[in-house]
């Protein structure tokens, strides 16, 4: 069984920057963050495998940047330039032989 645990998620005005950590319990190659906004399914915000293949979906390119720290088994999601449509519920996602695990998820909410 993997556990994930994030942090970082607060409130932050529209243009302000946050980082969301996520540590695992053991390494694993592929991980990422998704957001489930109020009302609306999950979806991808960006992963990285250990090599440092990345990926993001259009609407955070430029502005989010995903980076790990391997030795550390943490993942970190720098979020800068945020919109208030950025506000959902950041989830950890890992997957490990075939399995997907999540984090209980923290709260980004973008507002003035």
């Amino acid at each position: 069984q993997v556990r994930l645990v994030e942090s970082g998620g607060d409130l932050v005005r529209p243009g302000g920057s946050l980082r969301l950590s996520c540590t695992a319990s053991t390494s694993i190659n592929l991980m990422g963050w998704y957001r489930q906004c109020p009302g609306k399914q999950r979806e991808l915000v960006a992963t990285m495998t250990a090599s440092g293949v990345t990926n993001y979906a259009d609407s955070v390119k430029g502005r989010f940047t995903i980076s790990r720290d391997n030795a550390k088994k943490t993942v970190y999601l720098d979020m800068t330039s945020l919109k208030p449509e950025d506000t959902a519920v950041y989830y950890c996602r890992a997957v490990m032989s075939l399995n997907i695990y999540w984090g209980q998820g923290t709260q980004v909410t973008v507002s003035s």
